[in-house]
């Protein structure tokens, strides 16, 4: 399998290994971080959770970045591109710990992902799964023009229900121009 590596200005986006494990165990531990992703995780969840990660990159050929932020080479996060079994249709979603909240990381983000999934998999439309009270995410996918389709889905094997944000292909190329 072709290894992947996205850069922006700010941020490295590559594919998870073995290093991201304690980053995420930190992550996955935090209440308020994991408020709106299922909640907090153990660290045999979150391995579990790293090799499904991992595993989806093989079987599907994208998954779920880890977000390093070129200064310090610090993990941030994830967001990447994300159709595990169950889920209404592909999605990219983002993740990132609450020391990386408000720096624009997750939209700096969101932006080369969302290029790479139009430009590189050919990707049609893409949603985005985001808690009724996740204000925070739904700023991101805003800054991205992305919408609320008006309808709900499941999201599979964590029991609760979501918004379905999203936009089209050719909705991307013109709110693409409108970001730096």
């Amino acid at each position: 399998m072709q290894t992947v590596t996205l850069e922006t200005e700010r941020l490295i986006l590559r594919q998870p290994d073995l290093s991201d494990f304690e980053p995420l165990c930190d992550m996955m531990a935090d209440e308020e971080t994991t408020r709106f992703i299922g909640g907090v995780q153990t660290p045999p969840l979150v391995w579990r959770s790293l090799c499904g990660i991992v595993g989806h990159w093989e079987l599907r050929g994208y998954g779920f970045f880890s977000v390093i932020e070129k200064s310090s080479g610090t993990w941030l996060g994830r967001i990447g591109p994300w159709y595990p079994h169950g889920w209404p249709q592909p999605e990219v979603g983002w993740s990132l710990n609450r020391a990386s909240w408000r720096k624009g990381y997750a939209a700096e983000a969101a932006q080369a992902t969302l290029d790479w999934v139009f430009d590189t998999l050919g990707w049609e439309d893409v949603i985005h799964l985001i808690d009724a009270q996740n204000v925070a995410s739904m700023g991101v996918a805003q800054k991205m023009g992305s919408r609320y389709l008006g309808r709900d889905a499941e999201v599979a094997g964590f029991g609760i229900m979501a918004q379905v944000w999203g936009q089209t292909a050719a909705e991307w190329a013109e709110n693409r121009k409108a970001l730096p």
